[in-house]
């Protein structure tokens, strides 16, 4: 199968070009984090806000005998009736107004002080009806003349009411202050975000060897500090897009009586062969690494199309979300390791992935839960060992896969258990000496 290929000595300026492309969309991406997180904040307010209906709606389920009791007390001559209606419209009237004031951005101070004072006003008349209603109604009887201990009353309690609306307006200020401020955070967090990912791309699609590999490491960790899901993804997929990049395969050996330059030449290319094998395989580890623990990394997508593999490590792994896509990708040489790893929930693809060389390593691995497709991938020499993996109904599938050398290998040590893949079976038959099965499962095939 031919490949694109890329001559040693362009690889750096195609480097910092797709870099320098995944930058471009990283500072979009980036710009639009503090909205993100606005709109993250709002769903967690509505997730409480329905909560807290529940909760009202449960209680009330709880206290339904109350509520004929409570509709007793009532006067006849109260418009039961009209106040519902009345309330009802003034909840449809601060909706309306919330969602117009919504589109003009954020809210005067002055109107959520008179919204929180009317709120609290609100309150108090409630309650003081509610507790008119559980006494029974009692009359007003209006004093003819007001004494002077009358007036004292009166005073110390609009003195009360006074203070009562201060200390309302002091809150409604202190919230306000303290929204300003989180907001503040979190701009300068998206800022040093910024930073951090445009130097740390920088050093990934820097000439020398050893800055690119400082760059994985700190994408990696970037990755981890970021403060959302989306940025968190766009840092590995600049990871993924590196790994993706043409990638020349490892200089052959040089005929014999080669001449004093052309081994010159040869010892430099394998030098920086090996140079940027390193970093590719480091990129493999460290997303491996993320992957074995429970960190935030699981359940992200991971974009390996066409990419060429001569090694890695991604065993122990666990894919439990999100989609991994190694389509059209070409395992070439080396060792890639899936050893141990469990494929639980995510959409993996393998579809028409090219098995050439060296050897793909899935012994023990567990296939759950989830999609993992192989087909139309083509096995012509990798030896892919999938010794003692556990496959579930459903999960794996090699419809239209095509096996003509190498060795796909589901018994090798202890052999593979559980439902044989889907479209499995039709590619041993074409190619019995390449594809070598359980005894279970053959015994299975003739029956």
């Amino acid at each position: 199968m031919s490949r694109p290929s890329l001559s040693m000595g362009k690889r750096p300026s195609a480097a910092a070009a797709t870099v320098s492309r995944r930058v471009s969309a990283g500072a979009r991406a980036v710009r639009a984090a503090a909205g993100m997180n606005r709109r993250a904040a709002s769903a967690r307010e509505r997730a409480a806000l329905l909560l807290f209906a529940a909760a009202v709606a449960a209680l009330s389920a709880v206290a339904w005998p109350l509520v004929p009791f409570a509709a007793g007390l009532l006067p006849d001559s109260l418009p039961v009736e009209r106040l519902l209606w009345g309330a009802g419209l003034a909840a449809v009237a601060v909706g309306a107004w919330k969602t117009w004031r919504g589109r003009k951005g954020p809210v005067w101070l002055g109107w959520l002080v008179l919204g929180a004072w009317g709120a609290a006003a609100a309150a108090v008349a409630g309650t003081a009806a509610v507790a008119w209603l559980l006494l029974g109604s009692p009359g007003l009887d209006a004093p003819e003349r007001l004494s002077p201990a009358d007036l004292d009353a009166i005073a110390t309690r609009a003195f009360a009411v006074v203070a009562g609306l201060g200390a309302v307006a002091a809150l409604v200020i202190s919230y306000r202050r303290q929204r300003l401020t989180e907001a503040d955070v979190a701009r300068e967090d998206t800022r040093l975000f910024t930073e951090r990912f445009t130097a740390a791309s920088a050093q990934l699609g820097d000439e020398r060897p050893a800055v690119c590999l400082a760059g994985v490491h700190a994408l990696a960790h970037l990755a981890d500090d970021a403060p959302t899901r989306a940025l968190r993804q766009m840092c590995v997929d600049v990871l993924c897009a590196y790994l993706r990049m043409p990638y020349d395969p490892e200089p052959g050996p040089l005929p014999g009586g080669a001449s004093r330059e052309r081994r010159e030449e040869h010892r430099r290319r394998s030098r920086e062969f090996a140079a940027l094998r390193e970093v590719r395989h480091t990129v493999l580890r460290v997303i491996g690494d993320r992957l074995r623990e429970a960190t935030a990394w699981r359940g992200h997508h991971f974009d390996f199309t066409g990419a060429v593999f001569d090694g890695g490590d991604l065993s122990g792994a666990r894919f439990t979300g999100g989609r991994v896509d190694f389509s059209g990708a070409h395992f070439a040489a080396g060792t890639v390791s899936f050893s141990g790893a469990v494929f639980a929930g995510s959409r993996v693809s393998f579809r028409g992935a090219v098995f050439s060389g060296g050897t793909v390593d899935f012994t023990r691995a567990v296939f759950s839960a989830g999609e993992v497709s192989f087909g139309q991938a083509e096995f012509s020499g990798s030896r892919v060992d999938l010794g003692g993996a556990r496959f579930s109904e459903g999960v794996a599938d090699f419809t239209g896969a095509r096996v003509t050398a190498g060795r796909l290998c589901f018994g090798s040590g202890a052999p593979a258990s559980g439902t044989p893949p889907k479209g499995l079976r039709e590619a041993a038959a074409a190619a019995p000496d390449v594809v070598r099965l359980p005894l279970e499962w053959m015994s299975a095939a003739e029956h």
